[in-house]
């Protein structure tokens, strides 16, 4: 058996139990601490804490994420470091509120129960809980699902909410190539098990935030975006919410007619399709049609982004440009939430 050790969490005063054989951060979802995390991969740098004592190594993580300056100076990616002695470890980044309000990972044994396409290369995947027969999660976050037979798993947000226990739907874009999701065309059929793992993220409403919000999605991004949306309607959330997705071309939006009806239920919404290969696009109902990427749609449109909470995802050149606007019209970092995937998650 590993040896354990612990580890003193400042400056917020927690302490939890870590073995040899487990990363920092797997330790921390393991006891339901919601420590701050993004790719678990080692590639993003939402997990940077700084070692105040102790022994710890960190392996396979990008000198993007933590260069060699940062790591002489004792900073660590929570989800590549592993301690060997008891240590004390400076958050840099976290939500007092949510940090022991977290949900337990859960390994859950599903099957599939519905795989329909829903525009040319964004599939919905449903799955049914198995055993155990729920999964608890929190709006906005994500799952790990294991690509039948391999012990490799790719990463995909859910768009559904506690309301329907018995099934989980994923949406998911088919990319040339992709491991996971070449399964959706010949490989995956109803009845098939997958192994689930979560919830992981960040992506969720915070309790007692009253900013109005935007929301910025694109591609498979709809799904938390949409869980986000569905949550509201069932709690009557009275916030405002401007909600811009990006797509090619008409034919590449979906869930418009879900969309618009939740969006009754709320208090004040809106929804508009940016559409960037369509110089006219046709008239499209209720749908407010902006032509252009959206972040560009974004930038002309909002004129007060420092004073919303925006909620981002989609391809990651999408996050990308949409920090930079947000960065360039001064919206605090702590109003901005996003689950930055790396490129192997999106297979």
């Amino acid at each position: 058996m590993a040896d354990k050790h612990r580890i003193n969490f400042e400056p917020v005063d927690i302490e939890m139990e870590v073995g040899e054989d487990e990363y920092i951060l797997d330790a921390a979802f393991r006891q339901g601490i919601h420590l701050m995390h993004g790719c678990r991969e080692g590639r993003c740098s939402a997990c940077k804490s700084f070692v105040l004592d102790g022994d710890i190594d960190m392996d396979n993580y990008s000198t993007f994420a933590c260069n060699e300056s940062e790591v002489d100076e004792g900073h660590v990616l929570l989800c590549r470091a592993t301690a060997y002695s008891d240590c004390t470890i400076e958050l840099l980044n976290f939500d007092e509120d949510e940090l022991l309000s977290g949900v337990p990972i859960q390994n859950v044994r599903t099957q599939v129960a519905a795989i329909e396409s829903v525009t040319k290369d964004i599939v919905s995947l449903r799955l049914q809980p198995v055993e155990p027969t729920t999964y608890v999660f929190k709006p906005g976050q994500y799952s790990d699902l294991t690509i039948p037979g391999t012990e490799d798993h790719r990463s995909f947000s859910m768009a559904t909410t506690q309301s329907t226990p018995e099934q989980v739907e994923f949406l998911i874009k088919k990319y040339p190539g992709g491991k996971f999701a070449g399964l959706l065309d010949d490989g995956i059929t109803v009845g098939d098990e997958i192994a689930l793992t979560g919830p992981y993220g960040s992506f969720t409403l915070k309790e007692g935030h009253v900013l109005p919000m935007v929301f910025i999605g694109g591609g498979a991004g709809m799904a938390p975006l949409l869980s986000l949306l569905r949550h509201m309607n069932e709690t009557d959330n009275t916030r405002r919410v401007h909600f811009y997705y990006g797509a090619r071309t008409p034919q590449d939006l979906f869930y418009v007619d879900e969309i618009l009806k939740l969006g009754k239920g709320l208090t004040d919404f809106t929804f508009v399709a940016c559409l960037s290969e369509s110089m006219d696009p046709p008239p499209l109902g209720e749908i407010t049609v902006e032509n252009g990427n959206v972040t560009d749609v974004v930038g002309r449109t909002e004129t007060d982004l420092a004073k919303t909470e925006v909620y981002l995802c989609g391809p990651p050149p999408m996050v990308d440009a949409a920090l930079e606007l947000l960065e360039a019209n001064n919206t605090p970092h702590d109003q901005i939430f996003y689950d930055k995937f790396t490129s192997p998650a999106f297979e």
